[in-house]
Formats: C-alpha cells, sequence, structure tokens
C-alpha cells in the first residue's frame, strides 16, 4: 500500500509449489521464482532491469494477460561455492542464538537422498550436493577470527550425507583451531555409520545434532518412507551421548489415528530411547508431498493456514478429540524432559558446553511449552465440524514434486554408507525416485 509500484518477488518452498494459486489470488505479489534462487532471481533482475523478454528466464512464474505463468524449470545449481553469501551486508552482532552467542546460519549442502512422504522440502533441491569442505571451512573460521562468530547452525536436510566429504570438513575445520560450536540435524543412521569418527564431530564443535525419531513403530516408519528402524534410532543417542554431542529428538504425531494407548506407547518408546531433548511435532500434510493423498480424507480442524507449522494440530483424530491429543502431547514433554537422569545432565555433566546447551534448551523449552498452553486454552480456533483436507485445500499436487518431474532411469541411489552407490530403475509411481547420487 506505502509503495505501489515497487515490483514483489516471492521465493521458497511453499511458492514453488503453490505459485499459479497464489498468482491467482494475491495481486500484490508480482513474481515468483521457482526452486533455487539464486541464479534465477539474478535473471530475472536482468529482465527487468533491461525490459527483456521474461519468456526466456527459465524458473519463474508471472501473470500473462492476467493468468498465472510459469516458465521451464531452472537449471539445477551444481557449484554451490559459485554463489557464495554477502556475509558483508550484514551487521553480525544483530544475529544471536544460544543465549547470547553471535551466530550465522550456513548450508554445507543441499537436499536429501532419503524418501520419506511427508517431507515438504524433499524434492525442492532435486540432488544433494555440497560446497567445497576445505573452503566451506576456512570461510567458517574467517567468520569467527573477523566477524566474532561463535555458533554456526547447519540448514542442511543432510549434511553429513558424504561421509568422505563430512569428515573432510571436519578435519579441515579443526585444522583451522577456531572455538566454533555447529549444530544442526542428520539422519541417525549416518551417526552409526560415523561410529568411528565422532571423536572428531565433538573436536570440531559439534556440540547438537537433531535427529527425526519420528515413530516409535517401525511398520509406520516404513510407510512414511523413513528408511530407519528403532535400534537404529536408540544406537545414535547413546553414540552421541557418549561424545558429549547432545542429541535433540523430533517425534511427530498424526501420521497415523492414534489411540490413547499408542500415545502411552509413545511416552514409553522415547524414555526407552532416552535423548537429551526432544521437539514433538504434529504431521502437516503438504500438497505437493505423497503423504498428502494418504490424508486427504481426514478432517481439518484447523483452517487457519497460517498455522500450519507442525506446532499446530491441523487434522482431526477421530478416535482423540483434538484436546486430549493436546494433553498428551505436552504431557509427554514434560515427562520426558523432567527425568531425573536429564536434569543430572543439565546440572553435573562434565562439559560446559554440554550443560549449556542443556540448559539454554530447557529454558526456552519452557517458555514455548507455557506460550503453547496459553494459545491453545484462550486463542487457537479449532473446527468442530470442519470438511475433509481435500475438500478444503484443495486435489494433491504430487505430480510437481521436482523428485517426481526429474526422474531418470538407471539413476545412482546413494548406499547407507555413503562410500559407494547401487543402481536402481526409476519407478513412475507416486514414491519419488531421486535423480542423481550423492557424490562421495
Amino acid at each position: 500500500r506505502a509503495l505501489p509500484d515497487v515490483l514483489v518477488v516471492y521465493g521458497g518452498v511453499h511458492p514453488t509449489y503453490m505459485w499459479d494459486e497464489i498468482l491467482r489470488d494475491c495481486a500484490a505479489i508480482d513474481f515468483i521464482v521457482r526452486g533455487e534462487g539464486e541464479q534465477t532471481a539474478l535473471d530475472l533482475m536482468r529482465a527487468l532491469r533491461w525490459a527483456s523478454d521474461l519468456s526466456a528466464v527459465s524458473g519463474i512464474a508471472y501473470r500473462v494477460n492476467g493468468q498465472p505463468h510459469a516458465t521451464p524449470d531452472a537449471p539445477m545449481i551444481r557449484d554451490l561455492d559459485a554463489y557464495r553469501v554477502g556475509w558483508e551486508l550484514i551487521d553480525h552482532a544483530r544475529y544471536s542464538y544460544w543465549g547470547g552467542k553471535r551466530a550465522v546460519v550456513v548450508q554445507f549442502s543441499r537436499g536429501c537422498p532419503h524418501l520419506c512422504t511427508y517431507c515438504g522440502q524433499r524434492g525442492f533441491w532435486t540432488q544433494w550436493r555440497h560446497r567445497d569442505p576445505v573452503k566451506f571451512a576456512k570461510e567458517l573460521a574467517r567468520l569467527h577470527r573477523e566477524q566474532g562468530v561463535e555458533l554456526i547452525n547447519f540448514a542442511d536436510e543432510l549434511p553429513t550425507g558424504s561421509r568422505r566429504m563430512w569428515l573432510a570438513f571436519l578435519n579441515a575445520l579443526i585444522a583451522e583451531n577456531v572455538p566454533l560450536l555447529l549444530v544442526g540435524s542428520t539422519r541417525a543412521g549416518d551417526i552409526v555409520r560415523d561410529r568411528d569418527i565422532l571423536h572428531l564431530y565433538r573436536k570440531a564443535g559439534v556440540i547438537r545434532f537433531l535427529l527425526g525419531i519420528e515413530s516409535y513403530s517401525d511398520a509406520t516408519l516404513a510407510t512414511i518412507g523413513k528408511g530407519a528402524t528403532m535400534s537404529e534410532d536408540q544406537q545414535a543417542i547413546e553414540l552421541l551421548r557418549e561424545h558429549g554431542i547432545v542429541s535433540m529428538a523430533t517425534y511427530v504425531v498424526g501420521f497415523s489415528e492414534e489411540r490413547d494407548a499408542d500415545f502411552w506407547r509413545s511416552f514409553r518408546h522415547l524414555v526407552h530411547y532416552d535423548p537429551d531433548q526432544i521437539q514433538l511435532l504434529y504431521a502437516t500434510p503438504h500438497r505437493w508431498t505423497p503423504f498428502y493423498e494418504t490424508v486427504k480424507d481426514r478432517q481439518v480442524i484447523q483452517k487457519d493456514t497460517r498455522r500450519w507449522d507442525y506446532k499446530h494440530q491441523v487434522l482431526a483424530n477421530p478416535s482423540v478429540p483434538a484436546w486430549r491429543v493436546f494433553l498428551w502431547f505436552k504431557l509427554i514433554e514434560v515427562m520426558v524432559q523432567m527425568r531425573p537422569k536429564v536434569i543430572t545432565r543439565m546440572l553435573a555433566h562434565r562439559d560446559a558446553d554440554y550443560r549449556h546447551a542443556m540448559r539454554w534448551y530447557t529454558r526456552i523449552g519452557r517458555r514455548v511449552w507455557m506460550h503453547e498452553v496459553l494459545e491453545f486454552l484462550f486463542l487457537t480456533r479449532r473446527e468442530k465440524h470442519g470438511p475433509t483436507l481435500e475438500a478444503f485445500a484443495g486435489k494433491d499436487l504430487s505430480e510437481r514434486e521436482y523428485a517426481l518431474a526429474k526422474r531418470i532411469p538407471n539413476a545412482e541411489r546413494p548406499s547407507r554408507s555413503g562410500e559407494a552407490a547401487i543402481k536402481f530403475k526409476a519407478n513412475p509411481s507416486l514414491v519419488a525416485r531421486r535423480s542423481s547420487n550423492i557424490p562421495t
């Protein structure tokens, strides 16, 4: 409203798949950058500057005669080092995390070769790639020396995807001899794979890894394509603890229509896993994922899509009312986090960085927990007789997922070790197949 002549460009995962509906429903948005944005945004700016033919710019969407129109997909960025972060544009003193430590968010790699059906990002990056591990380590070291950065937060879906490249990065960062703390997310299988080099994780500064446990049921893990097992999950947590690395386990409610007994079993299994921290989430259906099709007939109880953020209930459970699902959700969080052994680690662990991480997470978690309880009781509106998911949100858009659109016969899929690859035939079903392998 203040600047009506300014062009608005929107990008990211959601607009990549929902470009036509966004352009139809939101007149304020002029262009959408679909997929990876670095080169596409540059091409778009040049075309606008020189009034060039927009149809020649790959990977954008805009209106033609008032109707949404998309150009062909932009090519994948293969050399991540060719598109540097403009760190000089950032006032680093304004950005902190982990209790006031100066922090940055980085990517060592992009993508994930695994096929979790519910993941909203699994097809966005199309292929796992990584930066040069030595150059990346030097960049992080320079940020510490020149800008006082203390904590590195990895935005990667799978930074450890290639054991060889991750090991090269760890060794390069250790050689830089900078006191950085590293936090990120990975898969339990990679931790188990790297049991012999976990001491290097810690020496390089890794202090926390988030692990997607998701469910206590091997059957559910297989159904959602997680590609993990309960025993592997528990093993990874134990290995991280042995090396002074905080394990944060995410656990998702709502993949199936749980009953009260299922919630009780979830609690018991989480206690058995014994993670240092937990993060409970609600299954959230993205229209471009295969998971959406499996829940399209379930009732929507949250019609405000701004709350489709994994922290609010979206779908009804016909066996357990929403208030009781929420009660189980919050009780499990408290009962797991308040166990004596967790409190003991927080107060008396031998590693000061570990104690600081545990205390910081507990303090933040306590604030969030209270906020979510108050919000549920007084601010959140839930539908008692809401529509089905398909009636509310529309048909599934899984055919738009990049992982499906870019199927290549005889593509290579990474092995569990990350050191070799096996061949497989692409399947034209809704189960996506990666278009190429993890480089090793």
